[in-house]
């Protein structure tokens, strides 16, 4: 009875994986409370993947990156990586890839494409080559890179516990380097010498779906001509109402970027708006909009309208406040949803200029239109507030390039990022301490030195991968409960290892390349890795070959958009389509599955 109730389970899980009905974090949870709801695993067991040594450490690491992101630390080793790149395109391509590999061997490669993606665009334009001609290799760059280390992507982490947990020797911070080198400069070398085949020269169809400098999208946009002054009259009907109580943006379409308020003889104080601010006579409000709407609001309520000066764009883009685009991606929780449903601008504490999308253009009704994957929103704030949407890759792709202006959170702790971080190099390197010890250690001098606040550092993590990983852990545990892991590792090593370990070691192979293309390469890694263990186990083999074979085509997340959220970041800037992965992904598969059949067993004999 248990193991058709665990069948179902993960039926149901891998159709909500793939449709997307539902959040994937959504339906890990509700993993975990199906098989304890049931009886097929006790609380237990079904809550162990939260302390889970794996899910505690990618925390850790998630906070790590948030300091290189914060400090300046990942953008400007972007920025030098591409100085070197000059203009000549295959050069260019090589080094890039080269470049993101390096960063995402040590920091997550979500976080790489999204520091390296708007220069990496603006070289591009400068270089006159076509963003769909390096945006592909940038993304696959940074898959690769992942594979390299230990620390470098979810998989690795994962294969390395299962080992420990079996009570094997585990893998090390470079056990992965070998093959992950060979992966970087196969994969590089393809890109190079078959780029121009396998990839589109197309630009993106949709002007709003350029990366741009903040000063671009000012421009393009053309802001500064709906940029008006509006007083508060002693008399008017707004005085005293909450801005909330206005209705400007959704009743009028004319947002209020900046409220002065005067304090003294000539002197006024700016207040960032929101939504409990009250209004007071003689309040000078920097607003956004069309003419005419802003004189239909004027009008209602009594407003006193003056052209906006010079010194007023400073409202839009200066070193506190700016503008960004950000395109929702395939499984953004913002899609089918209103702005007033999300409250926006309570909740991310920005303003939604306006809104684009793919065969329509701009919309003007912001407020009551439902969002759709692909939508462009063009939004203004405080950096700090645009860039923590940077930390919501699964809600946000923000490609308005903020690290342009010259914005990060806390440069001047730079240094104490670079030091903690090769710290825990070293710390690694040198066998010192295991990983997830070495990794709390280096996120907790993070927090000490300042380079990151508590609430910061808590912003960091990616809960949704967090729970991901949590909740399907204890279903690889119910599978081997109920005898399931055991029956498939027999059929494989039945149908495939008794012929060959290489040939058993490419089934695992394919099996997981095929998967991780439409689950993510975390949830992947769990389904596959104890199959993987206990058909070693069931072979007498060694299994360190054949797990990391599952980490290896776990990470060759090549083929589709949504196979990993790098290849959806780089989806809208390069004007992608999903045949441009398939045809640019399939090679690249096929080498990392050479590479393993050639090389594990040699590193690793069976």
């Amino acid at each position: 009875m248990h193991t058709w109730i665990v069948l179902s389970v993960l039926a149901a899980a891998l159709l909500l994986f793939v449709t997307e009905w539902l959040r994937v974090d959504i339906v890990a949870l509700g993993v975990v409370v199906a098989l304890a709801l049931t009886g097929v695993l006790t609380a237990e067991q079904a809550f162990e993947g939260f302390s889970n040594p794996a899910v505690l450490t990618i925390a850790a690491l998630f906070v790590i990156a948030g300091a290189a992101t914060r400090s300046g630390v990942a953008a400007t080793a972007a920025r030098w990586i591409l100085h070197f790149a000059g203009g000549e395109e295959r050069r260019l391509l090589s080094l890039l890839m080269l470049g993101a590999a390096l960063l995402s061997s040590v920091m997550s490669d979500t976080g790489t494409v999204a520091v390296m993606l708007p220069a990496v665009v603006a070289l591009a334009r400068r270089a006159r080559i076509p963003t769909s001609r390096l945006l592909i290799p940038l993304s696959f760059g940074a898959l690769l890179g992942g594979a390299a280390t230990q620390i470098g992507t979810p998989p690795n982490i994962i294969v390395s516990d299962l080992l420990q947990e079996a009570g094997l020797r585990p893998f090390h911070f470079f056990s992965f380097t070998p093959v992950g080198v060979a992966l970087i400069l196969g994969g590089t070398g393809v890109m190079v010498l078959f780029g121009p085949r396998l990839l589109p020269t197309r630009q993106p169809q949709l002007d709003g779906q350029r990366v741009e400098t903040p000063e671009e999208l000012v421009r393009r946009y053309r802001l500064p001509e709906g940029l008006f002054r509006v007083r508060v009259r002693q008399d008017s009907k707004l005085a005293g109402l909450r801005l909330t109580d206005a209705a400007l943006p959704s009743t009028y379409q004319v947002r209020i970027l900046e409220v002065r308020r005067a304090v003294s003889n000539g002197v006024r104080e700016v207040l960032p708006p929101h939504p409990g601010l009250r209004f007071e006579p003689q309040d000078l409000l920097i607003v956004q909009g069309a003419a005419e709407d802003v004189a239909r609001a004027a009008a209602r309520w009594d407003l006193a309208v003056q052209p906006a000066q010079a010194a007023d764009q400073q409202s839009l883009l200066s070193d506190e406040v700016g503008v960004a685009e950000a395109i929702l991606p395939p499984r953004s929780s913002l899609v089918g949803k209103t702005l007033q449903q999300l409250r926006f601008g309570t909740q991310y504490g920005l303003t939604v200029l306006g809104l684009q999308r793919a065969g329509v253009g701009s919309l003007r009704d912001l407020k009551i239109t439902p969002l759709q994957f692909g939508d462009i929103l063009l939004l203004q704030g405080p950096w700090r507030n645009i860039l923590a949407l940077r930390e919501r890759p699964v809600d946000f792709v923000v490609t308005g390039q903020p690290e342009a202006a010259g914005v990060a959170s806390r440069p001047e702790k730079a240094p104490w990022v670079i030091a903690i971080l090769a710290g825990m190099l070293a710390i690694l390197i040198a066998g010192m301490l295991p990983l997830p010890v070495a990794s709390w250690l280096a996120a907790l001098a993070i927090v000490l030195s300042g380079c990151m606040t508590m609430d910061e550092a808590y912003r960091a993590i990616d809960w949704r991968s967090l729970l991901l990983v949590a909740g399907m852990l204890p279903m690889s545990t119910a599978l081997m409960k109920v005898g399931l892991v055991d029956l498939a590792a027999l059929a494989l090593a039945r149908n495939l290892g008794s012929v060959s370990p290489l040939l058993l070691l490419a089934g695992l192979f394919l099996v997981t390349a095929l998967f991780t293309q439409l689950l993510s390469n975390t949830a992947t890694t769990v389904l596959i890795a104890p199959i993987a263990l206990a058909a070693a186990q069931s072979q007498g083999l060694e299994p360190h070959a054949l797990l990391m074979a599952v980490a290896i085509a776990a990470s060759a997340a090549f083929a589709s958009p949504v196979a990993s959220p790098v290849n959806t970041l780089v989806m809208a800037a390069g004007g992608y389509r999903f045949g441009d992965y398939l045809k640019a992904g399939l090679p690249l598969i096929g080498l990392a599955l050479v590479a393993s059949v050639l090389l594990l067993p040699l590193l690793f004999p069976f």
